[in-house]
């Protein structure tokens, strides 16, 4: 079987192409235009809004987050490690993750308001979270307060129930047990030196 022929019109163009690209010579709509001599724009200064950084650093098993913005740190701790489920007593384990949190308080923190929020999920009514919420901040407090007696510090307890979640309680009509797990927390928020 043999190739039939190109067509001679192809090969002659395809040739004078090749030919005017080797020679250096452009075919005149790929040349770029020259600007006219008198052409004259105006320079602005583009001036954008810079935001503020906001990483969050998590623990390996998700129990514990870490903020920074500004000088604001926030401390979050999962209420899965520090409650029973739908309680607002501290478990044992509780005592051991709130002496840290106390340490760094007593070290890092520049003085002023430490404030305590308690967060749900979205399972329940509003009323009950906002409860349970506040309960949960009000038990940490008085952990943290027992742990820096003798500090000068000042504590504000509050409950926002399921206003404020870290991640969607559902996704694609579906709940998701991790994202609500993440929003069942407790954040300590204080100033940092």
């Amino acid at each position: 079987m043999s190739r039939s022929p190109e067509p001679v019109w192809r090969v002659l163009v395809a040739a004078v192409l090749a030919g005017g690209l080797v020679a250096g010579a452009a075919p005149a709509a790929w040349a770029e235009p020259e600007p006219p001599a008198d052409a004259t724009a105006p320079v602005e200064d583009l001036i954008l809004p810079v935001d503020d950084l906001l990483a969050e650093v998590d623990s390996l098993d998700g129990s514990e987050s870490e903020s920074k913005q500004g000088e604001t740190v926030t401390l979050a701790l999962t209420s899965d490690v520090l409650f029973a489920l739908d309680r607002a007593v501290l478990s044992a384990k509780a005592t051991t993750r709130l002496r840290g949190v106390a340490g760094r308080i007593r070290t890092e923190s520049a003085g002023g308001v430490v404030k305590i929020v308690g967060h749900t999920d979205d399972q329940g009514a509003d009323a009950y979270n906002d409860r349970l919420s506040l309960r949960r901040a009000q038990a940490v407090q008085e952990g943290l307060r027992a742990l820096l007696s003798g500090q000068s510090v000042t504590f504000e307890a509050t409950g926002l129930g399921e206003r404020k979640p870290k991640a969607p309680n559902i996704v694609d009509g579906k709940p998701v047990e991790e994202n609500r797990a993440r929003n069942r927390r407790v954040e300590i928020v204080f100033t940092a030196k």
